[in-house]
Parts: structure tokens; sequence; C-alpha cells
């Protein structure tokens, strides 16, 4: 991979004034390299999704699902290059739908963004709930059931909602501080479940190769029980291209926002392998037992490091899934203020209004907050809602990311190219076509398996909605459903 930068520095515009895209700049540019990447790092959050789905992986397919992480992880990373190249030539808040809008038509623009916003939403309530069910129940020492996980879902969606509102450098040192503490989470539980394991035994290694209580017919075969278990790896290796929606409030967006990506995915890949092996191992004798566990890595570290450091790092935790809801939250915040400042949107002039440059669009956040609140209220006395709401999660990011990579492939030869591009060289279409086939397996396995029939129908239902929208927009907005303003400097 080669990355042909000659530009050192992106000339900036003063604040308020046009910036070559069309726009008026109505963010202040705070995000450096390190911010950008806290971005996608956060949303990502290993620990929130390892801690959400290990449970559903020990169930489906055993500890030994844990070994397809690893393929997940660089089939990510594939496609996080590719999102690379689009975000370096289209640096907007909207990312995938200001590519479609401008690479193809409007239109399908749209439904680029619609189909975005559904998944974000989808993702953020799944993130939220699971903080509530398999790390902020634990730590207080409570009895988790459906109704009070969906009540203190509501409170975590409000809390976010008035934080992002008010004010995104605080925001930002919410999370870059909620980065580095699970860094430091992460790297302490693997030195000292690894420890804990090969010097005091609690744990066995044999479990790495345990298929637990998963079936074990055709466990290797097509879509048996084993690729199953790449739910790990595609419902948390997500979310990377939050640093593209952020893209109009970061220094020189076009080199920084590709390495953001692409460096988030390898450093979650890195440590949740290493994470997942000592998890693993920390089962110890009772991989039975703790596979019918609602929250099976907290029982783990209890084990393994005890009652009082359990404690602390599953503060930790809280803290980490918390400022992956926020970060999440706030990159659908963008992407409704970004399409409807281009009429997109009913409401659209309340949508796109930004109160002052250093704080959130206001209706676009609340948007953004309101729409997980209603979902998750419908799932009150739901024991299986978190299941299925991760099935959900994992589809639309695999149906969005291999639209994506198709529109690039697609659109390729009307690209101008400029010097300072992020580039792959004669890597380009090695990565463009292994990308292809990883999102072809992953489709194929949240598709096919009647395991999956019900985040399918979920995602059918979010589409039927997005018509209805689509709708409304047509008829009352169809002018400027069909322009978009000219981008200077990019294109």
């Amino acid at each position: 991979m080669s990355d042909t930068l000659s530009s050192p520095q992106t000339v900036l515009p003063d604040k308020g004034a046009d910036s070559g895209t069309g726009y008026k700049e109505q963010f202040e540019r705070s995000l450096g390299k390190f911010e950008s990447f806290a971005v996608a790092f956060s949303f990502i959050s290993i620990t929130t999704g390892l801690f959400s789905t290990y449970g559903s992986v020990l169930v489906s397919s055993g500890p030994i699902g844990m070994w397809t992480w690893p393929i997940a992880t660089l089939g990510t990373l594939l496609v996080a290059l590719v999102f690379g190249l689009l975000a370096s030539k289209i640096p907007l808040s909207g990312f995938s739908y200001q590519w479609a809008s401008r690479l193809v038509n409007p239109v399908l623009g749209w439904w680029f963004g619609w189909m975005s916003f559904a998944f974000i939403a989808v993702v953020l309530l799944a993130v939220d709930y699971g903080l509530a069910q398999v790390a902020l129940f634990p730590l207080l020492g409570l009895e988790y059931s459906p109704a009070a996980g969906a009540i203190t879902t509501v409170v975590v969606l409000f809390i976010q909602m008035l934080l992002i509102i008010w004010s995104t450098p605080i925001l930002t040192k919410i999370n870059n501080m909620a980065v580095g503490a699970e860094v430091i989470a992460m790297i302490g539980l693997i030195v000292g479940i690894g420890i804990a394991v090969t010097f005091f035994g609690k744990g066995q290694a044999s479990n790495l190769l345990s298929t637990g209580i998963a079936p074990t017919e055709h466990y290797y075969g097509w879509l048996g029980p084993f690729m199953l278990s790449g739910l790990l790896g595609a419902f948390t290796l997500v979310g990377w291209e939050a640093a593209a929606n952020l893209a109009e409030e970061t220094l020189n967006p076009k080199q920084v926002v590709p390495r953001a990506m692409v460096h988030a995915v390898l450093a979650s890949g890195v440590m949740g392998t290493l994470f997942l092996m000592v998890i693993g191992m920390g089962l110890g004798d009772q991989v039975a037992e703790l596979s019918k566990s609602s929250a099976p890595v907290a029982d783990v570290i209890r084990i393994t490091l005890g009652e009082t450091l359990s404690k602390l790092i599953l503060l930790v935790v809280c803290v980490a899934i918390f400022a992956c809801g926020l970060v999440i939250m706030t990159s659908n915040s963008r992407l409704v203020h970004a399409m409807a400042r281009d009429g997109r949107l009913p409401f659209a002039e309340a949508l796109s209004y930004v109160p002052r440059p250093t704080g959130g669009p206001l209706w676009a956040t609340i948007v953004a907050a309101l729409i997980p609140m209603i979902i998750v209220l419908s799932f009150y006395s739901d024991p299986d809602a978190l299941t299925q709401i991760l099935g959900a999660a994992t589809l639309l990011p695999a149906l969005l990311y291999s639209a994506t990579v198709l529109l690039y492939i697609g659109t390729r030869h009307k690209q101008l190219h400029h010097a300072d591009d992020f580039t792959l060289g004669k890597w380009e279409w090695p990565v463009v076509v292994g990308a292809c086939l990883w999102l072809f397996v992953e489709l194929c396995v949240f598709m096919i398996p009647a395991d999956f029939r019900v985040a399918q129908m979920y995602v059918l239902g979010l589409i039927a909605v997005g018509a209805v929208v689509f709708a409304c927009v047509w008829v009352t907005r169809r002018k400027q459903l069909e322009q978009m303003p000219p981008i200077q400097h990019y294109l």
C-alpha cells in the first residue's frame, strides 16, 4: 500500500466562509489526528462489541468461534481502505450519502443516507441497551430485567443527547478520556487474565479449540456454526467511518480521515484477538455454565481477577460503552444535518440548524436520540431484545458497506485524481477485490441462515419506513432532491 499525499496541509477557509464544498462552514474544525482516530476507535469499541456479543457466540459456536475475529479484521481492513479512497475525495459530513449523491445522483444518495441513518440508529440502540445488560447492571449488582434495561437505555440516550447539543469540545474530551481508559483497561485485562490462566491455573488453553454447547453437526460446513460466529466481528468492527462523518470538523481531513479509519480497525482487531484468547481460556471448566450467562465476559473477569478488580474494570467498560454511544449519536446527528441542509428531509430548515459552531445541530441530534428511544420502548418486555437488535445491527452495515464498495467500483472512472488524495497505488485492485470477497461471504452468513430472519424483517421494516419518508420528500421537495451544491475543490 502506498499513500501519495504530497500536500502537507489542506488550506482551511475562515469560519463561516465557503470552503469550496458548496456549504458555509457551520462547525469549528477542532479534531486532529488523535481525535479523528478516537472517534473511529470509540465507535468500534471492542469492549462494547465483545461484552455484548460474546454470549451469543458461545451459544451458537462455542469458544472456538473467536477465530473468525482475525478473518473479520482482515476483511474489514480492506473495506476501510476502500472507504478511505472515497473519504479523501469527498471529505464532507454525510459520508456515503454525499458520495453516492455526487458520484451518481441525489436520489441514490438519499437512499444511502437513509440506510446509513437506520444502521447508526440501530447500532446506537444496541450499544446503549448492551451498556445496561452486560456492564452497568453487573457493576451495580442489580438483577437485570428487560423493562429495567429499556428504561436505563432511554435515560442514557437522553444524557448523551444533551452532551452532544451542548458542546463538541466536551464530548471530544470525554471520548478521548474513554478511549485512553479503554486501551489501558484492555491491555490490563489481557495481561491480568493471561497471568491468572498461565500461572494460577484459572483457565484452560484447550477452550480455544472447544465448541462448548454449540451443535457439532456440520460445524465447519458452509454456513455452519463456525461461520455464524462471524457475528462477533461483523457487529463489533463497524462504525469506523464515523471519522468520515465528522470530516467537516477535522483538520486536514483528506489526509487524516482515511488513516484514522484504517488505524482504528487495525488496533481494534489486534487487541480484540488477544482479549478473546484470554477470555476463552478464562472460561476454565465452566464453559457450559457461562454460556448461559447474560454477561459471560464480566463473569470471567470476576472469576479470574476477583470481585474488586472486576468492579473497577466494569466501571471503565461502562465509561467506554457510554462514550461509544456518544460518538454514534454524534455521527448520526451529523448525517441528519448533512441531508437536511440539502433539503432532503421533512422539516429540513429546523434539522439543519446549528446554534453555535462548538455545539451539535439541535433538532438533528434530538431526532438521532428520539428514534432509538421509540424503538427500545417497543422492546420493553422482550427478554431476547438484545439478540434481535444485534442481528439487525450486523446486517445493516454489511449491506451499506457492500453498496459503497460497489459505488466506488462503478464510479472510479469518473473520479478526478489530485496530488493530495489518499491512494493505494498498485494495491488498489487487490484491496477492492478482497473487500468484495469478504462482503460477499458476510452477506451470505447473515442473509441465508434462518437464524437472522428476525433481523431481516427489521431491515425490511426500516426500508418500508424509508420509502414513506422518501415519498414525502419527493412530493414536497422534489426540486431540492434533484440538485446538489457544487464542490470545486474535490471533484
